[in-house]
């Protein structure tokens, strides 16, 4: 269990780094990031659009992405930085979507849970 509990601050530190370098590059391109944590812990990225709406970007490790939504033009890769960085700047001087905000976490804990009861 504790090595378990290692790894996930492990991912969690990785996935901060992630989002803090995605932040600094959007911020020398004019958009304002705010580095956030969600009620449910995980941590996030908020970048507002043209029209003043804020979207989150969270990062899905298993996929190497960034996304800011559950549509296939809402995620990009995070392995290569410079074109994140275009694609989260194009679509937030877009405007983002309009209706809630779609999310592609899995949670397998509440998955394999089920399996257990």
């Amino acid at each position: 269990m504790q090595t378990s509990q290692t790894i996930k601050e492990q991912q969690r530190a990785y996935v901060e780094r992630l989002l803090i370098a995605l932040g600094k590059q959007l911020a020398e391109r004019g958009i304002t990031p705010v580095l956030v944590t969600t009620q449910d812990g995980r941590p996030a990225l908020d970048v507002t659009d043209i029209r003043y709406r804020t979207r989150r970007v969270f990062v899905h490790l298993p996929f190497s992405w960034f996304y800011w939504g559950d549509q296939h033009d809402e995620r990009v890769s995070f392995l290569e930085m410079a074109g994140a960085v275009d694609r989260i700047e194009q679509a937030a001087c877009q405007g983002w979507p309009e209706g809630e905000q779609g999310d592609l976490r899995i949670e397998l804990d509440k998955i394999l849970g089920a399996y257990r009861d």
